[in-house]
């Protein structure tokens, strides 16, 4: 009798156990959601750094690893994000946005935040039990990282940040902004 009590006792714990992190993933996404659209809507960030044709903020710790035509790999620590740029695209474009939902299926979230200045979106894609994929981005720009399920709101708004602050240098012929 003890035994089937015990085994009655490890199946709950496991149920509430999977249970809880799938509610912690929620409210977290929520919470992620949020911010995003609050960052969106504050005043972008004066850029200080430069990388090929593009300027964009960079948050104190943060520095670039490594850099091609339209991708920068940045590193904070451990972390490590690819910020993506595609000049010809301007802020309220949404074909990286298209491209990059085609790339996933089964995304958890697809938040999309659009005003007459900017096209701003969220995508998280759930990998493992406590690791997700999240991109976020402003019209042709965008940044994308793995990341723990329990920071995903403070990255998400330091992400934000940075790509909401990326301007394309002009070039001749180039009538953006």
């Amino acid at each position: 009798m003890k035994f089937f009590n015990a085994i009655l006792i490890i199946t709950i714990s496991v149920f509430l156990l999977s249970a809880c992190g799938n509610s912690n993933f929620k409210t977290e996404s929520k919470k992620t959601i949020d911010v995003v659209k609050e960052t969106l809507n504050e005043k972008a960030k004066k850029a200080d750094n430069k990388s090929g044709d593009i300027n964009f903020y960079l948050p104190f710790g943060y520095e670039i690893e490594d850099e091609s035509q339209n991708n920068i790999l940045l590193k904070n620590g451990s972390k490590q994000y690819i910020l993506f740029n595609n000049p010809q695209e301007n802020k309220v474009s949404d074909v990286v946005y298209k491209s990059t939902v085609a790339q996933h299926k089964d995304l958890e979230v697809n938040e999309q935040f659009k005003s007459n200045k900017q096209f701003g979106y969220l995508i998280i894609k759930k990998l493992e039990e406590d690791m997700n994929e999240m991109t976020i981005g402003v019209g042709g720009t965008k940044i994308t990282t793995l990341i723990k399920t329990s920071s995903l709101k403070n990255e998400a708004a330091v992400m934000t940040q940075i790509v909401k602050s990326v301007e394309n240098e002009k070039k001749e012929g180039n009538d953006e902004k």
